[in-house]
């Protein structure tokens, strides 16, 4: 997959994403729930809160539609 998506905000390549983070960012662009996330992949929800807030901050977005959108453009 590309890792030169760019971000929302910035005309600059969006960092790569972690395996774990990429399948993290899947599921919630599936219209998953945290903790059915979670429970798919045998994390705490704490967990996944925290896969999302990194990959917000690495891609510098604040919504889970714009993670939904970079789901879609990342293919996954």
């Amino acid at each position: 997959m590309s890792a030169t998506l760019a971000t929302p905000h910035t005309e600059a390549p969006a960092p790569a994403l972690a395996p774990r983070e990429r399948e993290t960012l899947r599921h919630i662009a599936a219209g998953r729930t945290y903790l059915q996330t979670a429970r798919h992949m045998g994390l705490s929800t704490h967990t996944v809160d925290a896969y999302l807030r990194r990959i917000r901050a690495k891609l510098n977005i604040t919504n889970t539609a714009e993670l939904t959108r970079v789901a879609i453009a990342l293919g996954l």
